[in-house]
């Protein structure tokens, strides 16, 4: 029994060692960085983010978030939904060509948002934060590649900057929030080209079509013939017969 009971202690106190390294490992720094939510978004559209942060440290809070747009896809219309606590501010630079946004040319587009706490409301321990950004006409590349800075009041700086590996490469240390951009879909109502050829089989105009109503008025045509008929034949079987 004594053995039994060691085994059974023993196990036990593995299968706990192996969670508490599981939540330790999913709570570490590796899985707590600056991320955009969503991830995803369509090409020519208009998307709303959120860039999250979490707070990595545990005596300090984050005050200030810098994120950097990429010089390889200006976008023309960049807003910023209010964070309680925050101040917001943006700087642009020239693009050359110029973006179209609804008809109009723009020669600058926005380069950098920043996000400043004010007094208390910075991230504290143990917290995260979203701050969204409204994005469009979002560009015509594969990603989008923000560049981040995450300040601490302690005055240390996390840099998410590291460019996106190949898949299946071992995950840079600090990477920067990445934005996939899916091709735009096709426009609503285009036909495909076999429905188009297999129209005129549905109706041809004065070939089949003649021919099928010339067909259906014959068929009611004989039908009436026969009623008819059927009537007059019982009332000469209801009528007396003359007697010469």
């Amino acid at each position: 029994m004594t053995r039994i009971r060691r085994t059974a202690t023993a196990a036990a106190a593995l299968a706990f060692t192996a969670a508490a390294t599981a939540v330790l490992g999913f709570a570490g720094p590796a899985s707590a960085h600056v991320t955009v939510n969503p991830k995803e978004a369509n090409q020519g559209g208009y998307a709303r983010v959120a860039f999250r942060v979490p707070n990595e440290s545990d005596t300090a809070s984050t005050t200030k978030l810098e994120v950097v747009l990429p010089e390889n896809a200006p976008v023309g219309s960049v807003s910023t939904m209010p964070v309680p606590g925050w101040t917001v501010t943006t700087e642009k630079r020239k693009v050359d060509p110029p973006i179209e946004v609804h008809g109009s040319q723009l020669t600058e587009a926005v380069s950098k948002i920043t996000w400043t706490a004010s007094g208390d409301a910075g991230v504290k321990p143990g917290q995260f934060q979203e701050f969204p950004v409204s994005l469009g006409p979002l560009p015509q590349v594969d990603s989008m590649v923000f560049k981040t800075l995450q300040t601490y009041s302690d005055g240390n700086i996390s840099r998410w900057i590291d460019e996106p590996v190949a898949p299946g490469a071992e995950e840079p240390e600090h990477p920067a929030p990445v934005l996939t951009l899916a091709a735009a879909a096709a426009p609503a109502g285009s036909a495909a080209p076999s429905a188009a050829v297999a129209l005129p089989d549905v109706d041809d105009g004065d070939g089949n079509g003649l021919a099928v109503g010339l067909g259906v008025a014959g068929l009611v045509a004989g039908l009436a013939g026969l009623v008819l008929g059927g009537l007059a034949f019982a009332r000469s079987r209801r009528e007396p017969v003359a007697k010469p």
